[in-house]
């Protein structure tokens, strides 16, 4: 009997496993079901797509930068193909034996590796990084014969940005350079990261950045087969890039290596605009530097040469440098007697030499004869006295807001970054600008050096050149552009960009005739008489020297005895023919004195060229050079065979 309650019990409990294990079976085939019934109904598409996105890989198709023409058509920025040799750190194991490996292959020289090294530091591991840029067909050959023996590195097919001029222009044109992360998080921003997918370059300076969206073009994509390892099959679909649009400057090739030859070795900038229309007919900022260098990642050695430089290269004189106008203020302060009302032409200033206020005694030493002045010889003959008086007369507040509208302290709003506002004084700038209270008071005495361009004043040469403008244009501004246009590289449909409407400052054409004779007088009876002696044309003109540091009232100025850094500035603006002006300019040489001396005769072959078409001679250059230059000598040049020779040396040196 107990063995059959033991035999019962036995197969109750066999029973209760079979059952247990029989509903484990049916709940994982159930799970099992459920979970096929899941990815085959529910996430096939989406698995689908997986599948699919495994077997290929979308690769995007980096478009064709867009070129920049001057007025002419001239190419300024190009692009030209070569191979570059390039690692990807993360799929590399060792990275100092792989580029120590690819040094018996490949030429690698030690600028290479600090560009790599500071690229690197830059980038992402994922990303590929240039090791070595424009491999040579043979190079090309060596490694891919090798190639098996360097996983993470590999040869591409990039283009390369070419400026086949150097130097000329410069900061204008601008360049090229590897995205770094600020830009990659504005691109983000903008909702612009689809564009860029392959790009590793993007305007970073001058035309090349302002303009970057016109000159990128459209990133195209292409769908490709790929095999289990990754290697591209075959092409599935394609979108093409669309190639960036070409940019048309306003900006004159010619005339702006003219300038820059010119200024030789010298330091300064020159601003000439079309006072009817605010295009820029040249651009120069002195010494420049060759964009070239940044294309593919510039390398320590030049990058420093070029940032701890005295004569400070990189920096944009014309757009970025602010220096007080001297003499050049006194037709505006003219021009702000008349329309203010405070002075007639006709009224009579007794000028001794000099001028006394509060106990200080200005000096005038650029006026010599003196006596009796009314509005025209003032000018003329550029008396300080005259326009001491003046600006005691009229007071800061006056003068500001006259300045302002003309352009003066104001950021002119031309079509490239970085313009600065430089400084148009008067009570409110100063209670901002300095800190303590016993230097926010503003003091009368303050005000007299104002109306001769020195005290607080500073502006750009480009401020300058508009205000001139505004003068040889009867009183009417137009904003300053340097991009007149866009052509789609596909359809070649040229596209102007719209200028903005002018704006007229009210002057009475009585005034402004006033001050424009006074203006042709400074060139035929005044301080740039010798320059200009022997012009086919009429001009108007004013020189100014502007100080680089303050003279006390008891010292006199001598050049030879102070340093080069501490000497006057040379400044002339000036707008031509005296009639019906087609070109106004602003051009400073610093620290070299005498605007008449210096600045003058760069002005007077601007004019030749612009006008008649003349280059001047080898020995006429170099007297411009040496700032020893006054009317031109020798037997001048065609411009035209001289920018025929120009675009030949540029062809040369292209790729």
């Amino acid at each position: 009997m107990t063995e059959l309650r033991n035999v019962e019990a036995e197969l109750s409990r066999f029973r209760t496993r079979v059952l247990v294990a029989g509903v484990a079976v049916f709940v994982a085939f159930s799970l099992l079901a459920a979970r096929l019934v899941y990815l085959q109904v529910y996430r096939h598409v989406d698995l689908s797509e997986q599948a699919e996105s495994n077997r290929t890989a979308i690769v995007p198709i980096v478009p064709n930068r867009g070129l920049i023409l001057d007025r002419n058509g001239i190419v300024l920025a190009s692009n030209y193909s070569a191979y570059t040799l390039e690692i990807t750190p993360s799929k590399v194991q060792n990275l100092d034996d792989t580029i120590a490996a690819l040094e018996k292959i490949v030429d690698i020289q030690p600028r290479d590796k600090r560009r790599f090294k500071r690229l690197r530091e830059e980038s992402k591991s994922f990303e590929s990084i240039p090791l070595r840029t424009r491999l040579s067909d043979e190079e090309v050959a060596r490694f891919s014969a090798r190639r098996y023996s360097f996983p993470g590195v590999d040869i591409k097919a990039r283009l390369f940005r070419s400026y086949p001029y150097g130097e000329l222009g410069s900061h204008v044109v601008g360049y090229i350079g590897r995205i770094n992360q600020t830009e990659k998080d504005a691109i983000e921003e903008r909702e612009e990261e689809g564009n860029y997918r392959g790009t590793d370059y993007i305007g970073k300076l001058g035309v090349e950045q302002s303009f970057e969206q016109q000159l990128h073009g459209q990133t195209g994509v292409e769908q490709m087969e790929t095999s289990a390892g990754g290697r591209a099959m075959r092409r599935l679909a394609s979108s093409p890039a669309t190639p960036g649009n070409t940019v048309m400057l306003s900006l004159d090739i010619g005339l702006q290596k003219l300038v820059e030859d010119m200024f030789g070795a010298r330091r300064g900038a020159l601003v000439a605009l079309d006072p009817r229309n605010g295009e820029v007919l040249a651009f120069v900022s002195k010494p420049s530097f060759d964009p070239n260098l940044f294309v593919d990642g510039i390398d320590q050695e030049s990058w420093q040469a070029l940032n701890e430089s005295p004569d400070k290269p990189l920096l944009n004189r014309a757009l970025r440098g602010t220096y007080p106008p001297g003499s050049t203020y006194k037709p505006f302060m003219a021009m702000a007697a008349l329309q203010t009302g405070t002075r007639s032409p006709s009224a009579i200033i007794h000028d001794p030499g000099f001028y006394m206020f509060g106990g200080h005694r200005f000096g005038s030493p650029e006026n010599e004869r003196g006596g009796a002045m009314d509005m025209h010889r003032a000018i003329v003959e550029s008396s300080n006295v005259y326009f001491y008086s003046l600006a005691n007369e009229m007071g800061v507040e006056a003068m500001h807001d006259f300045m302002a509208p003309l352009g003066f302290g104001q950021l002119t709003g031309i079509d490239i970054n970085g313009e600065v506002r430089g400084v148009l004084p008067n009570q409110e700038w100063k209670r901002k600008y300095f800190k303590r209270p016993e230097q926010q008071k503003w003091f009368a005495g303050e005000t007299i050096s104002l109306g001769i361009g020195q005290g607080y004043n500073s502006f750009t040469m480009l401020q300058l050149a508009q205000a001139t403008a505004v003068l040889a244009n009867n009183g009417v501004k137009h904003k300053p552009r340097l991009v007149m246009g866009t052509r789609d590289t596909v359809t070649g449909e040229l596209r102007p960009l719209p200028a903005e409407p002018p704006v007229d400052l009210g002057y009475k054409p009585g005034n402004v005739a006033v001050v424009r004779r006074a203006l042709v007088g400074v060139t035929q009876q005044g301080t740039s008489t010798k320059v200009f002696a022997g012009a086919a044309y009429l001009s108007g003109g004013k020189t100014g020297t502007a100080q680089a540091v303050s003279i006390g009232q008891n010292q006199k100025y001598n050049k030879s005895r102070m340093e080069e850094s501490r000497r006057d500035h040379a400044v002339y603006m000036a707008f031509a023919p005296a009639d019906n002006p087609r070109i106004a300019l602003a051009v400073i040489v610093e620290n070299a004195g005498w605007g008449a001396g210096v600045a003058a005769p760069i002005a007077r072959r601007v004019f030749d060229y612009v006008l008649l078409g003349q280059y001047p001679s080898e020995e006429d250059m170099l007297a411009v050079q040496k700032g020893t230059a006054a009317a031109p000598t020798g037997k001048p040049r065609k411009a035209a065979d001289m920018n025929a020779l120009l675009a030949d040396a540029a062809a040369a040196a292209g790729h």
